[in-house]
C-alpha cells in the first residue's frame, strides 16, 4: 500500500492516492498530495484550487459524501469565478474533481459522485 510522508508522519494512501484517514490532512497534506506525481501530473495550488478544496473537505464533513458535480460547478460559479464550469474545473484539476480535487481534499474516493 502506498505511503506519503509529511511532517515526518507516514501516511497510507489507496491504490489511487486517497488518504485512508481522511482526518489526518491538513494543507500540509494537500500540498504534498497536489505535488505526488504517482498519481497524476503535479498541480501548484493556487487561492482558486483551494476554494475548491476547501469547499469539498466542508462539504464532506457536514453531509458525509462529496458534493454532486452540478452543485460543484454551481458553487464554483458563485465563489470562485462567474465563468466556472466543469471545462474549468478540470482545467484546475487536469483528471477532474473526483480523481484529484477530492484526492487533495483528503476525502475518500468518491463512488459516482464529484
Amino acid at each position: 500500500m502506498p505511503e506519503i510522508e509529511v511532517k515526518g508522519k507516514k501516511l497510507r494512501l489507496d491504490e489511487d492516492g486517497f488518504l485512508q484517514d481522511w482526518e489526518e490532512w491538513d494543507e500540509e497534506v494537500a500540498e504534498a498530495l497536489a505535488k505526488d506525481t504517482r498519481f497524476g501530473q503535479p498541480i501548484e495550488l493556487t487561492e482558486e484550487h483551494w476554494k475548491i478544496v476547501k469547499f469539498l473537505r466542508e462539504y464532506f464533513i457536514k453531509y458525509g459524501v462529496a458534493p454532486p458535480i452540478r452543485m460543484l460547478v454551481k458553487w464554483c460559479k458563485q465563489n470562485v469565478r462567474p465563468d466556472c464550469d466543469l471545462k474549468y474545473i478540470y482545467k484546475l484539476f487536469p483528471q477532474g474533481p473526483a480523481k484529484d480535487a477530492c484526492r487533495i481534499a483528503g476525502l475518500p474516493k468518491p463512488t459516482g459522485c464529484v
